[in-house]
């Protein structure tokens, strides 16, 4: 499994009175174990996962320092356009499941 960050951009963070840039740290596939191991192996927590449902990106918020840290650990850095890519491929999968599972056998 191939895990991804995009850019940092100012997303509304403040921290400590300052605006700090933030990315994702995600995956394009609908297994999220190795996200999680990777997401622990660099420092973050559990709890900072957000995930809302099944069609929308599951992922890790990252600071600027945190991504680097994500790249030397192994993450691959995507563009904006590639990221939208991927969260779509990734949409993509799960419904092609879901309905996989709804087909009467």
């Amino acid at each position: 499994m191939t895990i991804y960050v995009d850019p940092l951009m100012h997303n509304g963070w403040i921290l400590r009175g300052r605006a700090i840039a933030n990315c994702h740290l995600f995956t394009d596939q609908p297994e999220l174990t190795e996200l999680h191991e990777f997401a622990q192996r660099i420092g973050l927590k559990r709890d900072w996962f957000q995930w809302k449902d099944a069609f929308s990106l599951p992922h890790y918020d990252l600071t600027p320092r945190r991504r680097a840290v994500a790249i030397a650990g192994g993450a691959v850095e995507v563009d904006r356009r590639q990221a939208v890519q991927l969260w779509r491929f990734r949409r993509e999968l799960i419904a092609a499941a879901m309905e996989s599972e709804d087909e009467p056998a």
